[in-house]
């Protein structure tokens, strides 16, 4: 890929979900785009989340219903952009005890079910957990709701933005870490990676990185934000069917238990709030904390030797310290600087993985005035890399690609298809056998598909193509995992 160094119209620093997402939206409208990140795209939270494309049914118990209305909007319109990297995720709810009263749960799905534009995913149901596969997992039965969200590869949506953008012209860069911003009148003079750039505006997506922004550009200090760590665990598979769980604590705190890569279930999230510079880590507070919360609802008990991996990430989020971290708002907004000081800076504050693409579109719309000639919002009818295909059309293009490429079995072109959904062809290309891919590392993973990891998605280690281009890290064992790590030379 070639490297230009400017001038480009738009800098965007940061390269998770909203840096990717603006940087996409942006060169969709004509701009010339550079995407900085200092270390890989998604490497932060935006490859730590719970996984959900979500309006957030809980923000309704804060009357955050604007948050909730535009996150519900959201699902079908990026289902729709990435049908490979998202699909529909039923969630079963059920009524407990000393916690929210059923009617008040149906008043609020009620409400989830209208004020969102829903139109493919299906309504909510009311079950029994006694004869519905859901309840056979659970210590006990009695009545639930199921209800529609979706699922999503976060870090792979990342990706497709940024491959999104850099097909409309943008230049990505990975390991390129901001350490000047100075503004030149009507241009940002940047100095990244041991590099200098020029652009004519300048965005801060940093996420909880803001404030090293802030300083490299020496601009005026923002208002602190809340940081709020949320972790996660993943065990092997605690129940045999699709449903997730949005499951009730007895501290009125809730939890979700997912189904994840086909063998394992995803429990999460704790909210606790995160100092800035102490580890991105899970704690062992919080792992005992998502073990009992599971423990008490489900009939398989989990101890600490079943805990397979676990992850966490920093939230940045627009709201003061005071309260419950988990009742801060997942709203975002923006700082723009005045016409007055030049080159324009956006900075981004807050936001969630299911807005993102709202996001994005508002922050260009914020900057089309200060920079003319950008195009009209565009991306509600887009799709990402890959998902030019009908949204309940991945099982059928998994069986064309079985059928392209016999020597897959059906799980391994259902795992190809959710990451690259169409361009699987590109990196499968003229193969009849297996050893035409490659070297083989294992759980699938062949030479031919790290290729194009590198090549084209940016990822230069093993935990890049791991864990973020695929979480492959999961089935691989250390030797595999060394063996890359020295073919890669990392």
């Amino acid at each position: 890929m070639t490297e230009p160094h400017g001038p480009y119209d738009l800098a965007v620093i940061g390269g998770g979900i909203n840096g990717a997402g603006i940087a996409f939206d942006a060169a969709g409208r004509g701009a010339r785009v550079l995407l900085l990140e200092k270390g890989d795209l998604a490497s932060g939270t935006s490859s730590a989340s719970t996984k959900l494309i979500h309006g957030g049914l809980r923000y309704l118990e804060h009357y955050e219903f604007a948050l909730v209305r535009e996150a519900l909007k959201e699902r079908e319109t990026l289902w729709r952009m990435a049908p490979h990297a998202i699909r529909p995720l039923r969630l079963v709810l059920p009524v407990s005890g000393g916690q929210r009263p059923a009617l008040l749960l149906r008043a609020g799905l009620f409400l989830y079910d209208h004020m969102g534009g829903r139109r493919l995913l299906p309504a909510t149901s009311t079950i029994r957990l006694g004869t519905h596969p859901a309840g056979a997992a659970l210590q006990k039965g009695g009545l639930a709701f199921e209800y529609s969200d979706g699922w999503a590869d976060d870090s792979r949506l990342v990706v497709l933005n940024a491959r999104g953008a850099a097909e409309r012209g943008a230049t990505v860069l990975t390991r390129h870490p901001l350490t000047s911003a100075v503004r030149g009148g009507d241009h940002w003079q940047l100095t990244a990676g041991g590099k200098q750039f020029s652009a004519r505006a300048l965005v801060n997506a940093a996420g909880p990185g803001v404030n090293s922004v802030i300083e490299a550009a020496a601009a005026p200090a923002l208002p602190p934000l809340r940081l709020v760590r949320g972790s996660h665990i993943v065990v092997d598979r605690l129940f045999d069917h699709d449903f997730g769980y949005f499951l009730q604590i007895g501290d009125g705190r809730i939890f979700f238990a997912l189904p994840f890569e086909e063998d394992f279930t995803l429990i999460g999230t704790t909210d606790v709030d995160h100092k800035s510079g102490d580890p991105i880590a899970a704690s062992e507070a919080e792992i005992d904390y998502l073990i009992d919360a599971a423990n008490g609802w489900f009939r398989r008990k989990l101890d600490r030797a079943d805990v397979r991996h676990s992850f966490s990430g920093v939230r940045p989020l627009v709201a003061a310290a005071n309260g419950k971290p988990e009742e801060a708002s997942r709203g975002y907004r923006f700082d723009l600087s005045p016409h007055d000081l030049g080159a324009p800076l956006l900075t981004v504050l807050g936001g969630k993985l299911t807005s993102y693409r709202q996001l994005g579109e508002k922050a260009l719309d914020l900057l089309a005035s200060r920079l003319p000639g950008l195009g009209p919002a565009w991306t509600a009818q887009a799709s990402l890399p890959g998902g030019d295909f009908p949204v309940d059309g991945a099982a059928a293009l998994a069986d064309r690609l079985g059928a392209d490429y016999p020597f897959l079995d059906r799980a391994e072109a259902l795992r190809i298809v959710r990451a690259y959904g169409t361009d699987a062809w590109r990196w499968l290309g003229e193969a009849r056998t297996r050893g035409d891919l490659g070297r083989d590392y294992g759980a699938g993973l062949s030479e031919a598909e790290v290729n194009w990891m590198r090549q084209q998605e940016w990822a230069m280690s093993a935990d890049d193509i791991l864990w973020r281009r695929s979480k492959l890290g999961l089935r691989l064992g250390p030797d595999a995992v060394r063996q890359l790590s020295g073919n890669l030379g990392a």
